[in-house]
């Protein structure tokens, strides 16, 4: 399904309102979870190059401060696209607040990408462990960003970021009354989630920051 906003059209998960009622029926959380949020569901915006590339620029610096690199890096290429990338001057890139090691990883993916060593047109028919396999062959993509993806730019329906802090932390107030949570406690707690563990991901994230995450 497909939604406009703002110019940008955003894609919607077709399996959302039946995950909805599977996790309600399943888990008592979620069913006290899903109403608070109305219509708001899963968005997917852009391609694959860009959502992995955004993911690249935002490590380790905050989501505000995110925005202001990416958005002079992305006023560098004509367009987005792998090619335009590797075309880029160094030091341009600099000037656009990007990080030595950043540059050297936003290179990377548009090699990869460029060459065809990433199979974007075959993922429809990967499982996402091999999809993950693929993408954390790529220098400063780690699982959790590859998950991220799933999540976020392929809609992948089972997802469960276990190296995810707001997953755990929002797990740990909702489910253990604030007690800590390891990730064989997630494991387990998300065993009712099957087979919507991205649904249920996306839920416990608004209960920790009600405005939806979006990549």
């Amino acid at each position: 399904m497909s939604i406009s906003s703002g110019g940008l059209t955003l894609a919607t998960p077709d399996y959302w309102d039946e995950a909805c009622r599977h996790l309600a029926k399943k888990d008592r959380v979620m069913k006290r979870l899903i109403p608070q949020f109305g219509d708001a569901c899963l968005e997917s915006r852009g391609d694959a190059f860009t959502t992995l590339a955004r993911s690249i620029v935002g490590q380790q610096i905050s989501v505000k401060a995110a925005q202001t690199v990416w958005d002079r890096f992305a006023k560098l290429p004509r367009r987005m696209t792998p090619g335009n990338v590797l075309k880029l001057k160094v030091d341009d890139m600099r000037e656009a607040g990007l990080s030595a090691r950043k540059i050297e990883y936003l290179v990377d993916l548009a090699l990869h990408f460029d060459s065809g060593a990433i199979h974007a047109d075959a993922w429809t028919d990967m499982t996402d462990d091999m999809i993950i396999t693929e993408l954390v062959g790529i220098r400063g993509i780690g699982r959790w960003t590859a998950e991220m993806f799933l999540i976020f730019h392929l809609m992948r329906p089972d997802v469960l970021p276990l190296d995810d802090v707001g997953l755990l932390n929002g797990i740990s107030k909702s489910y253990f009354s604030g007690d800590p949570v390891s990730r064989s406690d997630a494991r387990e707690v998300a065993a009712a989630w099957v087979p919507y563990c991205s649904v249920a991901t996306w839920y416990i994230w608004r209960s920790l920051d009600p405005l939806p995450v979006a990549y």
